[in-house]
């Protein structure tokens, strides 16, 4: 083996020691501002209304604007930390979020909010595509998943928070401050706190590998072996030497045939998971609940997130990822179509938390998924350019979601929710790869022989 091999594969032979836990719990808790913060504006926006007079029309642009930001910052971002390695981008992407989410605590128009969440969103965007490629390229195969999905359980506790903290803060004034701003001011500041605990986090071994680094690879697979238990197994597993790529590599073989299936994936995700996250509290006005039940009804509902991840750990590992994804789509589908017929308040709650649950089993699975089917090289560049299109089509679901849930009502929103997963479903069980309980020097590694082989697809 290559000094290169034998680091990844006692990388992948470790067991989960002291010191993952401690790198799954601060990325978990920087994804749990970020969510707190993605879940926000939908969840503040029917106040904003009173606030500052904001019409029909500059609700759009208010719940679209973070999403937009997002959209370039998982793109410029994510390709950035392929470049200059994930803790930095760590470091630069939570520096953005927490001044401009600061910022737009003191906004005195709805079009300065409009721009500080913009610029927010620059941040938020590559956050999670970064934390699944750090979290990839640190965890072991055999945990890789269940690791994850402890990640983002700490994570999504934030949108129940968000919506917890709503009901108790909108409508007061604390200090003589308006409810709303401390929203902001407390997402800030969580953010803050972060900084600081990620600049103690150890650059990603597979990315310094990949840069011709094995002096500080080396440190780190070391600290890891260090905080280990047991005995650590170095049977050699399939490997490809990787190396800087461009991003044009995405578009070519072995690899295009895999950006398009996750980029289509991304796309049509974003109907069912933000379209229900971010529209939900409009949704229950236009039912006719006022707006203390409305936000009542979505911080209930919003309890499933945290409750549907927590449920997804003892399933990442024994099903594989790729039909977890579908069974998790299909039960989106049926609970979102259930929830647009329903009229009473303990319908709603019942099916909003059975949605929100189910889709978190969803959410987990593919954040796992999207980084674990690419080469370290590209791990994050992908990620975050397929993951980029999520964050423009949520920033159009006020566009399209809108006009026809004013049109046509909620049932016809959630019918058209359930056609995207129809959709999603198909795409990834035709062609998506199987995943769970494999290195990703593996997965790479079988790509890389099926592209070679002239009488195969890509």
């Amino acid at each position: 083996m290559t000094a290169a091999q034998s680091m990844t594969t006692r990388l992948d032979r470790l067991p989960v020691t002291r010191f993952h836990r401690l790198l799954i719990a601060v990325v978990g808790v920087a994804t749990f501002f970020d969510l707190y913060d993605l879940f926000l504006a939908s969840t503040v926006s029917t106040v904003l209304s009173k606030e500052f007079g904001v019409s029909s029309a500059e609700t759009k642009p208010l719940l679209a604007s973070a999403f937009l930001g997002a959209f370039v910052g998982a793109v410029a971002l994510g390709r950035l930390a392929d470049r200059i390695g994930r803790r930095r981008a760590f470091l630069l992407t939570l520096s953005v979020y927490s001044l401009f989410t600061l910022l737009g605590a003191f906004s005195t128009d709805v079009w300065m909010l409009v721009v500080c969440r913009f610029i927010a969103g620059i941040g938020i965007g590559a956050e999670l595509p970064l934390a699944d490629a750090y979290l990839a390229d640190l965890l072991p195969a055999h945990a890789r998943g269940k690791a994850t999905a402890w990640a983002y359980t700490i994570g999504f506790c934030g949108v129940p928070a968000a919506g917890f903290l709503a009901r108790g803060l909108v409508g007061e004034a604390p200090l003589g401050i308006a409810g709303w701003r401390w929203l902001f001011v407390i997402g800030a500041l969580g953010a803050a706190i972060v900084w600081a605990l990620r600049t103690g986090l150890p650059e990603s071994p597979r990315w310094l590998i990949a840069q011709g680094r094995h002096d500080e690879a080396e440190k780190v697979i070391q600290r890891l072996e260090k905080s280990a238990d047991g005995t650590v197994d170095t049977t050699p597993v399939p490997h490809v030497e990787a190396r800087p790529q461009r991003f044009a590599t995405l578009f070519r073989k072995p690899w295009r045939t895999r950006t398009a299936m996750l980029s289509a994936f991304q796309v049509l995700q974003v109907f069912g998971y933000y379209g229900f996250g971010s529209l939900v509290p409009i949704i229950l006005t236009a039912k006719g609940f006022d707006v203390a039940h409305s936000l009542t009804f979505s911080a209930l509902s919003f309890l499933g997130y945290p409750i549907g991840s927590a449920l997804s750990i003892p399933l990442m590992e024994r099903v594989q990822r790729k039909w977890l994804i579908v069974a998790a789509a299909a039960g989106m589908a049926v609970f979102g179509l259930a929830f647009g017929y329903s009229t009473t308040g303990t319908a709603i709650i019942v099916l909003g938390f059975c949605y929100t649950a189910v889709s978190n089993v969803f959410s987990n699975a593919y954040h796992a998924y999207q980084a674990e089917i690419f080469p370290t090289s590209l791990r994050a560049t992908a990620a975050g350019s397929a993951y980029s299109l999520s964050r423009l089509m949520t920033a159009a679901m006020p566009y399209l979601l809108l006009p026809l849930l004013e049109a046509q009502g909620a049932t016809a929103v959630f019918a058209v929710v359930a056609l995207a997963m129809v959709l999603l479903i198909l795409i990834t069980a035709v062609f998506g790869p199987r995943t769970t309980g494999r290195s990703v020097d593996e997965i790479a590694a079988a790509d890389v022989v099926t592209a070679s082989r002239p009488d195969r697809p890509s």
